[in-house]
């Protein structure tokens, strides 16, 4: 017998659509069901994925600089890393919780805990090999020199 895909709302839900044929047969046990309804209400279609958090930052600029700061508070400095180009940052680490609590012994949890990534497009290019970074208590401070384009380097001529 013909057996129809059900929806993504019916899959997401669980509900049963109200045009379904009642002539198929319904099983008695609700526990019985087959493979595939078992990998479509578990949620193949709905792959659990290793997603990344992402930071908060402040970018602002000086005459003569590109500043961003953000807070990394428990995060090791060997746990962070920070890339640089000309035209982009991006900082990534990994916040780990150390707490060894159980999940189900938590009344709220709004931290987050595990690897992340923010990836910031400049305004303008920097000078990326100038760049400095500090942290104090938590707060991470990024200084980039602004690439300046108007800067003339005079050149000596050496002879011989």
């Amino acid at each position: 017998m013909f057996k129809r895909k059900r929806s993504f709302f019916e899959r997401l839900t669980g509900s049963v659509a109200l045009n379904r044929d009642y002539n198929e047969p319904a099983t008695a046990d609700p526990s019985a069901t087959t493979e595939t309804e078992t990998q479509e209400h578990n949620g193949d279609w709905l792959k659990e994925s290793a997603e990344e958090g992402e930071l908060a930052v402040d970018v602002y600029q000086t005459p003569t600089d590109i500043i961003i700061k953000t807070m990394v508070a428990g995060v090791r400095p060997e746990d962070l890393s920070v890339n640089i180009t000309r035209e982009m940052v991006t900082i990534r680490g990994q916040r780990e919780d150390l707490s060894g609590a159980n999940e189900q012994d938590y009344f709220q949890r709004e931290l987050y805990w595990g690897s992340f990534t923010k990836t910031i497009l400049l305004p303008s290019e920097v000078e990326a090999e100038e760049a400095e970074a500090t942290e104090k208590h938590g707060l991470l401070t990024i200084r980039l020199p602004k690439l300046d384009k108007d800067r003339i380097q005079k050149l000596k001529i050496k002879s011989g």
